[in-house]
């Protein structure tokens, strides 16, 4: 007889433990995408990063949960678990205990769940492959954390040591880019590439959305939809919102980001700002957008990123305007334009935002983004962690040797 969970009654055989960098309920990234695409062909447990009593105090969207159970359901087919560790798990010796108490945390819901465990997926460079048994361990590279952590002031040596010992213990090492995959493929037994993909559906009825009631700008508009960060170049932002034309920014904003010169930029008669929206109502907001910015700095991070926000543009049939990267290119030419510097970045948006409406144009763009979907991306995923799934490929990943 298969076990069944606990939880709710069901057989958890097969499992897929995904070990997110983010939280469950923090900005909708790659892994939760990933977790709803998944569970179509195997259950799901996803596991939060571990929070203390503090964390709500830097992250407000998370107070719920420290009330919560730490491991209780979310939705048929994925599990929800919310490690507990001690405040200050950026140092040494308290991120130490965080990854000890992670890892049991893990190991104590698998067996909970009842079933045995088909990939640990970790999308981190936390050291947590050896969570739990499992058939396949999976390093996820959803961005070059060595990078990004020279960004926030963590020591590159250190990332760096982390990076090498994650690339040794996975089995398979998923890359969101061409460009990190081939750092890395020297040192794994496999990299294979399958890039961020998007809610392509959701951002299809993007024209038959009510719009958000409060924006108060005129169109056209130029937006950026996503996280105001060390990622985002703001001289090219302010280039745009020099030519005079309407500039909406939509997201969470780091509070240590050049606090002086956004808070100019946020000043303009002519830039609004709205804060974080929760994701579901992000097609109310891009209902505003005649063009889409994706307004990135030509930094080591972002030449290994794939951006999520340019194809919710174009499955919303939006034009768009991005910062000439790697990822950038592997785009069709004709469905979105690339600049380098701020003078080309403001030029460009200001003819897709005075150019006429084109219905053939944004048709084309939401059929290309319908081949970017996370369900084709979770479907090339589900293959590379040996699932049962439908025969005809839904996307292409690419191998890169190792």
């Amino acid at each position: 007889m298969r076990p069944t969970s606990s939880l709710d009654g069901k057989s958890w055989d097969g499992m897929v433990v995904i070990a997110s960098g983010v939280s469950w309920d923090d900005t909708w990234l790659s892994e939760k995408h990933l977790a709803l695409e998944l569970s179509r062909w195997a259950p799901v447990l996803f596991v939060d990063p571990p929070v203390s009593w503090l964390t709500p105090l830097r992250k407000p969207q998370l107070r719920a949960t420290l009330s919560e159970p730490r491991l209780r359901l979310v939705r048929p087919g994925i599990a929800r678990l919310t490690p507990l560790a001690p405040p200050g798990v950026s140092r040494p010796m308290l991120r130490d205990v965080a990854n000890a108490a992670t890892r049991r945390a893990i190991r104590l819901a698998v067996q909970r769940l009842g079933g045995d465990v088909a990939a640990l997926v970790v999308a981190s460079l936390d050291p947590l492959l050896d969570a739990c048994p499992a058939r396949l361990r999976v390093m996820y590279g959803t961005d070059d954390w060595v990078s990004g952590g020279s960004l926030m002031g963590i020591s590159t040596t250190w990332m760096e040591r982390r990076e090498d010992d994650q690339l040794r213990r996975a089995d398979k090492v998923v890359a969101v880019s061409p460009t990190l995959a081939e750092r890395w493929s020297s040192r794994a037994r496999s990299v294979t590439v399958i890039p961020n993909g998007c809610d392509a559906e959701g951002f299809a009825a993007t024209d038959a959305t009510p719009p958000a009631v409060d924006v108060r700008l005129p169109g056209p508009i130029a937006g950026f939809i996503g996280h105001m960060s060390a990622r985002i170049d703001l001289g090219l932002v302010d280039a745009v919102a020099q030519t005079g034309h309407s500039v909406l920014l939509v997201g969470p904003r780091q509070l240590t980001f050049d606090p002086g010169r956004l808070d100019a930029l946020l000043a303009l008669p002519n830039v609004q700002w709205t804060g974080p929206r929760p994701f579901g109502d992000l097609p109310a907001y891009m209902r505003h957008v005649t063009v889409g910015l994706t307004p990135y700095t030509d930094s080591a991070f972002n030449r290994s990123s794939f951006p999520l926000k340019t194809l919710e543009y174009l499955a919303a049939g939006r034009a768009a305007v991005v910062t000439d990267l790697p990822s950038a290119r592997s785009l069709p030419e004709d469905l979105v334009v690339r600049c380098s510097g701020a003078d080309s970045f403001a030029r460009a948006t200001v003819a897709a935002l005075e150019a006429p409406p084109d219905a053939d144009l944004s048709r084309r763009r939401r059929e290309f983004a319908q081949t970017q979907s996370w369900s084709a991306r979770a479907a090339d995923f589900a293959r590379l962690l040996e699932l049962r799934v439908p025969p005809a490929p839904l996307g292409k990943g690419a191998d890169v040797g190792g």
